[in-house]
């Protein structure tokens, strides 16, 4: 297959999948990517690539495939011979994971152990990164968490991340793999998905601005998050491929703020009170919380080379003019709403 480099993304449809793929696109990659077959085709988060006037989407290639099919996983990577391996896929939702526990594990962590069992079988060397998550340190007291912070799971999306974590270690000691985990904390953008809380902010501030909804629905807003701009963070995944040695590392912007001060900062940015649109909705409480995540990147900072660029209210501006885009074109539809220029 030529001396191009390839990779591979499972989860290459969500929001670090999408940025990633761009990101290798970019620097020459064929890119290789799991999509899981459903009833719809949701690709949307890679309109970008195919719109893209260099025609990249020429060296994009997609493929059937669940982290819950280990035949599938050996028959993709066979097809695709990727050097580097990126692992994105999961049920990511730390709510939902209450509700699905036993599947979040299957495709989780059972779904990190097929997927490095698969690459195994081919016996090609391949470099492995791992999606860990700052949810994996739980209620742990310690501020900030870096590498060597004990994890303390508080969901079973945490504790199935902890699994996937440990077996990546385990391949790279035992197989000698080249294989890191990214410990990633919060990151958010434009493709966030809606349900998760930064987009759902985001999302009915900008639908409220514009007369389309009314009231927005939130659980605990005492909740503390170290967020990061997404596409920066899909960066420091491939810096971490590129290095000599594996290794695991926190990426995150060593800052950390309130879900009320996201809040706060959206609505204000629309010029809203946000006190007269937003209600308590016990709903959204999780059965067990994490009251505050806050990450030491010193690590990525010194080896890597890797520093976030986007602060919280460049965070804010992007995903509200976004939505406010988005918003727009639902009130043109619609033919509703308040008219702002």
């Amino acid at each position: 297959m030529g001396s191009q480099r390839r990779a591979l993304i499972t989860g290459i449809g969500g929001q670090d999948g999408s940025y990633l793929a761009e990101l290798l696109l970019s620097k020459g990659y064929a890119v290789h990517g799991v999509v899981r077959r459903s009833s719809t085709f949701n690709t949307e988060r890679l309109d970008a690539i195919y719109q893209d006037p260099h025609e990249t989407h020429r060296r994009l290639f997609l493929h059937y495939g669940d982290l819950t099919d280990s035949s599938s996983l050996r028959r993709i990577l066979t097809i695709a011979e990727p050097q580097e391996v990126y692992n994105l896929g999961a049920q990511s939702h730390v709510r939902v994971s209450f509700d699905q526990p036993e599947y979040t594990a299957d495709v989780v962590s059972v779904g990190t152990l097929r997927l490095l069992e698969a690459i195994r079988d081919t016996g090609r060397q391949v470099r492995f990164y791992q999606a860990s998550s700052s949810e994996m340190f739980g209620d742990n007291p310690e501020v900030p968490q870096n590498e060597d912070t004990r994890f303390q799971p508080s969901s079973p999306y945490a504790a199935a991340k902890c699994a996937a974590f440990w077996y990546t270690q385990l391949y790279r000691k035992a197989y000698g793999f080249f294989a890191c985990n990214g410990i990633l904390f919060n990151h958010e953008s434009p493709r966030r998905g809606e349900t998760f809380v930064t987009r759902k902010i985001t999302r009915a501030a900008t639908r409220i601005k514009l007369g389309l909804q009314e009231k927005l629905y939130l659980g605990n807003l005492d909740a503390s998050r170290d967020w990061g701009y997404a596409p920066e963070y899909a960066e420091a995944m491939w810096l971490m491929l590129q290095q000599e040695k594996p290794n695991d590392y926190v990426v995150a912007t060593g800052e950390t703020h309130t879900v009320r001060e996201f809040l706060e900062l959206v609505f204000q940015h629309l010029g809203l009170d946000w006190r007269k649109h937003v209600e308590f909705d016990k709903r959204y409480l999780r059965p067990a919380e994490v009251p505050m995540l806050k990450g030491d990147a010193s690590r990525a900072r010194k080896i890597l080379g890797w520093r976030p660029r986007t602060d919280l209210a460049g965070l804010v501006r992007i995903m509200v003019q976004a939505d406010m885009e988005l918003a727009r074109k639902e009130q043109a539809a619609k033919g509703v709403g308040n008219q702002v220029p």
